[in-house]
């Protein structure tokens, strides 16, 4: 019997093989997410079985290799919170003055610097940013207070701060740049300066995604893992007092970087550990799910034609707000008393009634001067951070620069020879990262943009990638080692710590491609169409040759990320010291991130080489990133519909 197609059929049947091709590349997201979180519940499930949940969160002792051993997170939650409070403190300021200048302030050729300098941020890999805080900051501190030890809770929150700033200043940017321009002009041709304007109807109109920046923010520094290990003193106790800022501390991100290489597979403390990675993970998706509702608010708010709904009405709405606002005081003013004590919060109350006195008793003209003053502050410290990270790695690395130690393995535990494995080891595993994400990255956004409506399918598609976006890196390794070293047998391997980084970076490309195809007009694939192109035609030889630049932005961006990342490949892929290259994806490798980590915390007398690497590491990642940088520019320049 012979079944026979014609030419209409086998279209139809070919058309409908790739569509369920790309939803399959779109769905694996949202399963990627799950599959992250069965394995790590399975893997905690036990210690929640024999210590109960409510003892495992609220007990206070964190002491696994005790005579009685005792699995109590309450003060790596706590730890942890303090790390990420003091964080914000610095960045969310910081942040918005900066977003502000960049948006509002600088002039075009100010912000075509400014803005990438502050991306820049950004691109320093993590590890670098630990390596800079163990070398500079912790002994800036313990020299300026005088302590034993600078390595405390302010040194991880003033490092944590400075890597959360990109986060808050680009979305924040967004934001502001997002609101009507007939907003402003509207105030100053009612007689307002520019900072009211900029005070009473920017901001305002962008404070939602202003807090989607801000929880977002909160979401970086919860998830970093090897910048605190560096930095905190990885004590697992609560400061006593709480406003201690040069307590050591240990963060749940730190606790699971640091242990888990050392624990017996199957024991209570390896089920403890997953235990820490749930609710690390339970804290970062609630963060980046609140941000995501958020973000979708916003859009909304800017696209949607009617009314906004009314909660209140106006006149009930003006008597219930000072009585609301006064409420909201009490309430801070009494965390503030509990976390930092009477005469702190005493001086942070003085202060803040010194100003508001102050406000109300200046000029409009003074009052801008100060705040624009403010403004120029920020972005100038911003600026200022980056110079310095760059200014220290940069001069103290150039030295140990040569043939030899790019070329040569380590000798002598890394304090002589060179880095050479480890370079070419970062690049196989960007490379197999690249490799496995780039094809279901590009066929899940073709997919959501191409073939599918808005709907409750895309929404999951896209909460999944978002999910798996905001999941710390640290969870990411734990996943690798749980499913792919120990379930799938690959063992420590170049190839597990391929396809775990590839997970990671999967959402960058996912969203950036989106966004390519959505900038494309639906009058080019509308004019396909009608000439008796099929679906995919249009696809493949209309919308994605002017796409390409920003899918390889999108890729940059991504082999940027994977090849300054020390986290994921910490327990799948890496060792320290290796003379030959790999010869099969089965044998594990050296990598930059991990080989500096090392030297850093583990080998003394190794600053020459510390340097060098840190340095070239910053070099590799940072090229990756301007030259993402230049195409966008580029692409943006050019590309005109």
């Amino acid at each position: 019997m012979h079944i026979f197609f014609t030419g209409n059929a086998a279209r139809k049947y070919r058309e409908s093989g790739i569509r369920s091709l790309w939803f399959i590349t779109a769905i694996f997201a949202v399963l990627a997410i799950f599959f992250i979180l069965f394995f790590l519940v399975a893997d905690a499930y036990p210690i929640f079985e024999t210590n109960g949940v409510a003892d495992f969160l609220a007990g206070e002792t964190w002491n696994p290799s005790g005579a009685v051993p005792t699995y109590g997170i309450y003060p790596l939650i706590v730890g942890t919170l303090l790390v990420t409070i003091g964080a914000m403190a610095i960045a969310i300021p910081l942040g918005i003055g900066s977003a502000i200048f960049i948006a509002e302030l600088a002039s075009p050729r100010v912000r075509a610097v400014a803005k990438p300098a502050v991306e820049l941020l950004a691109g320093i890999p993590s590890v670098v940013y630990g390596f800079f805080g163990l070398v500079v900051l912790t002994n800036w501190l313990r020299l300026s207070f005088n302590v034993p030890s600078g390595e405390s809770w302010l040194a991880g929150s003033i490092l944590l701060g400075i890597m959360a700033l990109p986060t808050i200043v680009s979305v924040s940017e967004d934001a502001i740049t997002a609101v009507p321009r007939t907003f402003k002009e509207g105030s100053l041709a009612m007689g307002a300066t520019h900072w009211q304007t900029i005070q009473r109807v920017i901001l305002p109109a962008a404070l939602s995604g202003i807090t989607a920046a801000i929880i977002l923010g909160v979401g970086r520094a919860i998830g970093e893992t090897m910048a605190v290990i560096m930095v905190t003193g990885n004590a697992a106790i609560i400061p006593d007092p709480a406003w201690n800022v040069l307590s050591p501390v240990r963060t749940l991100t730190g606790t699971l970087g640091i242990e888990m290489g050392e624990v017996a597979i199957g024991s209570t403390h390896y089920h403890a550990l997953f235990g820490v990675a749930v609710v690390l993970l339970a804290i970062a998706l609630i963060v980046n799910l609140g941000a995501r509702v958020i973000l979708k608010k916003v859009r909304e708010r800017h696209t949607a034609t009617g009314k906004r709904r009314q909660w209140l009405p106006p006149e009930t709405a003006e008597t219930v707000k000072p009585y609301f606002f006064a409420g909201l005081g009490i309430v801070l003013a009494i965390l503030l008393l509990f976390a930092v004590g009477l005469i702190t919060t005493g001086a942070i109350i003085a202060t803040v009634l010194a100003l508001a006195f102050i406000k109300n008793r200046i000029s409009p003209k003074t009052g801008q001067k100060v705040a624009f003053g403010l403004v120029y502050t920020s972005i100038a410290m911003v600026l200022v951070f980056l110079a310095v990270i760059l200014f220290d790695i940069i001069i103290n690395g150039l030295p140990a620069l040569s043939w030899e130690f790019l070329t040569e393995p380590p000798r002598n535990l890394g304090r002589e020879g060179g880095i050479g494995p480890a370079i070419v080891g970062t690049l196989y595993l960007v490379a197999g990262a690249i490799l496995f994400a780039l094809p279901i990255g590009v066929g899940a956004a073709i997919y959501l943009n191409e073939y599918t409506r808005e709907g409750r399918v895309t929404e999951i598609i896209r909460s999944g990638a978002d999910l798996l976006n905001g999941t710390p890196s640290i969870v990411f390794g734990l996943f690798g080692f749980a499913f792919l070293v120990l379930y799938l047998n690959f063992g420590v391997s170049l190839l597990a710590g391929m396809i775990t980084l590839g997970l990671m970076v999967l959402p960058t490309i996912i969203r950036t491609t989106e966004e390519t195809l959505k900038s494309i007009p639906d009058s080019i694939r509308e004019g396909s169409l009608a000439l008796g192109a099929t679906k995919w035609q249009t696809i493949w030889r209309v919308v994605l040759p002017p796409a390409v630049p920003g899918i390889l932005t999108g890729t940059i961006l991504s082999v940027g990320r994977a090849a300054g990342e020390t986290a994921p490949i910490l327990f799948t892929a890496v060792i320290f010291s290796k003379r030959f290259l790999p010869t099969s994806l089965s044998e594990p490798v050296m990598a930059l991130p991990y080989h500096l980590f090392i030297l850093a915390t583990n080998v003394p007398g190794a600053g020459r080489n510390q340097y060098g690497t840190a340095l070239v590491l910053l070099m590799l990642v940072m090229s990756i990133y301007l030259v993402a940088i230049v195409l966008r520019n580029h692409y943006q320049k050019t590309i005109k519909w």
